[in-house]
């Protein structure tokens, strides 16, 4: 049986690989990553470009000039008042031009609302550098969805003698929830995880940042059952993380 490399960055390569090859994920780029509206921003002109042509153009989004900067600051705004879900959900307006930010569950045989699915870009970045004050700062793995990050994840291994409650302690004490990206209802979610145990956290406070098991449960008890064919954490972006399933998680 092959083994595993659950090293840090073996885990990281790991849920990287599973997404992009097994759930149609794109590989972002960390370099994409406008640290002042916290967006993938090519990944966020890729998908309205595409799928809203006319609100593009509008906004100027193909160009680097004011409108753009104008809609992005329209963009972060909504984010920070109604939170990620409900601007996925809902979109925003500005102006005259609204834009849509994500493409829900087709019904079946709607060919139409199948091709808009579709066109929804959900992107995974590894070593995403977030911070505007020091730019090496580095967090393992953001997930995205048309350039707004929905999920961040901090990756220990137990090979190391690190566990998921190292991977928490890193957010309470290095992640500093002023940025951007850690405010509340920037992210839906903040994932610790090892090979063996996965927590959560929806909104992070420093040192009093309270983070829940997200594990499946094993023998009446916590923690996760063997996983003959890979880690035990895997159902987390095996099944959880799925187009389908983060779309469900989503909507409702």
């Amino acid at each position: 049986m092959p083994t595993t490399d659950t090293s840090e960055k073996g885990l990281e390569a790991l849920i990287v690989e599973s997404l992009v090859t097994e759930a149609a994920y794109d590989l972002g780029h960390s370099e994409d990553y406008d640290r002042e509206h916290a967006v993938d921003l090519a990944k966020l002109l890729a998908f309205i470009e595409t799928t809203q042509k006319k609100a593009a153009e509008a906004l100027e989004l193909s160009l680097d000039g004011p409108k753009r900067t104008q809609f992005l600051h329209r963009l972060q705004g909504e984010i920070a008042k109604r939170g990620v879900i409900d601007v996925l959900r809902n979109g925003v307006k500005h102006g005259a031009v609204s834009v849509d930010l994500f493409y829900g569950t087709p019904t079946p045989g709607n060919v139409k609302a199948e091709e808009r699915f579709a066109a929804n870009i959900f992107s995974v970045t590894r070593q995403l550098r977030y911070s505007k004050d020091e730019t090496q700062l580095a967090l393992d793995l953001c997930l995205f969805i048309n350039g707004l990050p929905v999920a961040t994840f901090e990756l220990k291994n137990r090979l190391t003698k690190q566990t998921v409650e190292d991977a928490v302690q890193q957010y309470k004490r290095d992640r500093e929830p002023k940025e951007l990206l850690f405010q509340f209802g920037r992210c839906m979610v903040h994932f610790a995880v090892d090979d063996q145990e996965a927590r959560m956290s929806t909104h992070l406070k420093g040192k009093d940042s309270w983070f829940l098991p997200f594990n499946q449960g094993w023998n009446d008890g916590a923690g996760n059952p063997p996983n003959e064919s890979g880690i035990k954490t895997d159902y987390l972006w095996k099944k959880i993380l799925t187009k389908a399933e983060l779309t469900d998680i989503i909507e409702n």
